[in-house]
């Protein structure tokens, strides 16, 4: 069979421990003037600053919870009124996401509001965005090697994307040391967050050769260390598992589409303040035996989801449905809370399954799922 796919990441991929020293000589290849954006905790970042060249300018730009359209048009007009030569962000997805946005809108002229997908006009980014340093500290979004930053906006109650193929990072320094510090329920929601992106794009009717073996590969990963990190977090082989599932996940959904676990997730992220790595576990156990039975019931293959059992369990002779208990059951080693304590009841299901059936991840999905089927997900997974 003949097949036709592109790739795409960030320029380099800087993969270690301890690879964060590498900082003050990557940020004098670009300049002397920098913004460092960073989540609550300026600590890491500070230690850094002592360790750049002479001269060099330093802005801080503080993202303390979600990236908001407020939050990043301040950072636009902090980034474009110093001048800035490059952005670093150090922290977890969010931090990512809003070094991204900021880095790319401080050289393109507008608004926010210009660019943005739904609620925005959605044009078109033109210019090249200042170089952007990514250093996750998480474990899950692989947003270092993503082209889009997810910007929550108040007034409408939802998440949108700005996206461009100028917003893959210049650098995506990895270094899984920074990731010791996480808490035991940080370790789990973002780890799932990282299993769902390689879960949904290896059974994706977009999927292909190349994005399969970086999915596999990172599967396996989370498999044998996810729960060994959850349990143990200094861990050095379970954490560089779980840095190195996170990193290839991002790359996976950069270049194919996701499905249902993501379908809803951004509609329920937008409306409760529920963690998105905590959606993805609620929901992926439905979501995978919904498009089992699916696929069944429409005589297609399960074939990639006999694969996705055998890599969970280590068992050739496991089958499609094993999936399902696998991930039950680490979602409940894992202590995840349900949907319900975030607040969501059935009231909301019928809005939910308009606005997933409309996402852009759902485009994804190995099989077009009704509404009574995407109602029984919910359900499930309340």
């Amino acid at each position: 069979m003949s097949f036709t796919y592109s790739f795409a990441t960030a320029s380099q991929v800087i993969f270690g421990n301890h690879v964060v020293n590498k900082v003050p000589d990557l940020i004098s290849e670009y300049g002397k003037s920098v913004l460092i954006v960073t989540g609550k905790n300026r600590e890491r970042a500070s230690a850094l600053v002592g360790k750049l060249a002479p001269g060099t300018e330093v802005d801080f730009f503080s993202v303390e919870s979600e990236p908001t359209t407020h939050m990043i048009s301040a950072g636009i007009e902090l980034a474009r009124n110093r001048k800035c030569d490059v952005v670093l962000a150090l922290g977890g997805g969010s931090v990512v996401d809003a070094g991204k946005a900021i880095a790319v809108m401080a050289t393109n002229p507008g608004d926010l509001l210009d660019y943005l997908e739904v609620i925005g006009n959605g044009k078109t980014l033109s210019q090249k965005s200042l170089p952007c340093i990514a250093i996750p500290t998480t474990s899950g979004t692989g947003a270092e090697v993503t082209k889009n930053s997810v910007i929550k906006s108040p007034e409408n109650n939802v998440k949108v994307s700005l996206r461009s193929n100028s917003m893959y990072p210049a650098v995506a320094l990895v270094d899984p040391t920074l990731t010791y510090s996480m808490s035991p329920a940080l370790t789990a929601s973002t780890g799932i967050d990282a299993f769902t992106h390689l879960m949904e794009t290896f059974v994706s009717n977009q999927a292909n050769p190349f994005n399969d073996m970086i999915c596999r590969e990172g599967m396996q990963r989370i498999a044998r260390s996810l729960q060994v990190a959850f349990e143990n977090g200094n861990d050095e082989a379970a954490r560089a598992d779980m840095s190195m599932a996170s990193l290839l996940g991002g790359m996976a959904l950069a270049n194919v589409k996701l499905g249902a676990v993501h379908g809803f997730a951004g509609p329920m992220g937008g409306l409760y303040p529920i963690p998105h790595g905590t959606v993805c576990a609620s929901l992926m156990d439905a979501v995978i035996e919904t498009n089992i039975e699916a696929l069944k019931e429409k005589g297609q293959s399960i074939s990639k989801y006999d694969e996705l059992a055998e890599i969970l369990t280590g068992s050739e002779l496991a089958k499609a449905e094993d999936a399902v208990i696998w991930a039950q059951n680490l979602v409940e080693a894992l202590n995840i809370p349900s949907l319900a304590a975030f607040g969501l009841t059935p009231d909301d299901f019928p809005g939910l399954v308009q606005k997933a059936k409309v996402a852009s991840s759902m485009k994804g999905n190995p099989v077009e799922l009704s509404d009574e089927q995407l109602t029984r997900i919910l359900e499930k997974s309340l």
